[in-house]
């Protein structure tokens, strides 16, 4: 994996900006984004992709180089190509990196500042499928998220916005709970147990860094939902899925979820 520029810490100033469930490496999405993002919101320079992002980088380039998109930020998941992420994470250790015209990498976890707020980014997720993948093909066991990982987003303090991949524990979104309850996937009880254990730690950083909104995707279904003491979580969709895309305001941390059908409606003026 090619590194053209590398950040210990990564500040915007940006009020909105974009931000975006799984992709899947899908270029036909990401190319309806890029022609929907311009009459959508117009003033969004900026997304954030809450990975399984496992894209083709000079693809996302073409598609939105006609656009005012100039940076897109990946908070990695598990369905990534971690044998080349790993290896160039290593070489450049606790540094975002950029690896193409647009897209950077944020390593695990991340610090950012956007619009004034404190911004973590804590990635990986375990894959439920992993039973039907293929190890060092396409499923590493580098997705995890590890103790260390939870002690040095903790250490960091206080966040305003959370992004993840995985889920909390605990979480206040119904269709993700509902989800969780029934496993309609029927995927096997050792992958949900592990599965288990990496949301517990993220509720872990949760807890002690106490965003006022959590983004996450991974779960595949839109959703948001309120703990009793006043944090908010917000389930993403995957591409092409209805709550894909939302456009979140960093003074508020309110956010706007156009439907399946507006995304595609402006793609297509």
């Amino acid at each position: 994996m090619r590194v053209l520029e590398q950040a210990d810490h990564i500040s915007l100033s940006d009020q909105r900006v974009a931000v975006c469930g799984d992709w899947h490496g899908s270029v036909e999405w990401v190319r309806t984004l890029a022609r929907a993002l311009p009459a959508l919101a117009p003033d969004v320079t900026t997304i954030l992709q809450l990975g399984d992002w496992w894209m083709n980088p000079e693809a996302t380039d073409e598609a939105f180089v006609s656009t005012r998109i100039d940076r897109v930020i990946v908070t990695l998941g598990n369905h990534e190509p971690w044998g080349d992420i790993t290896a160039t994470f290593r070489a450049h250790p606790g540094r975002a990196v950029r690896v193409s015209q647009i897209t950077w990498l944020l390593p695990r976890p991340a610090r950012l500042s956007v619009g004034g707020r404190e911004v973590l980014s804590l990635g990986g997720a375990v894959s439920v499928d992993k039973a039907w993948r293929h190890e060092g093909v396409n499923w590493w066991p580098d997705e995890d998220i590890t103790d260390e990982h939870v002690s040095v987003a903790i250490a960091g303090g206080p966040a305003d916005l959370m992004l993840t991949h995985e889920p909390p524990a605990r979480t206040p979104v119904t269709a993700v709970r509902e989800l969780l309850r029934t496993n309609p996937m029927r995927f096997p009880d050792d992958a949900l147990a592990d599965s288990a254990a990496s949301r517990a730690r993220v509720a872990d950083v949760w807890d002690a860094v106490r965003p006022e909104l959590l983004m996450h995707g991974h779960m595949h279904v839109a959703g948001g939902g309120m703990t009793p003491d006043g944090r908010r979580v917000a389930s993403l969709g995957s591409n092409n899925q209805q709550g894909s895309l939302g456009l979140l305001d960093m003074r508020t941390l309110r956010m706007d979820t156009p439907s399946i059908r507006e995304i595609r409606e402006a793609a297509e003026q």
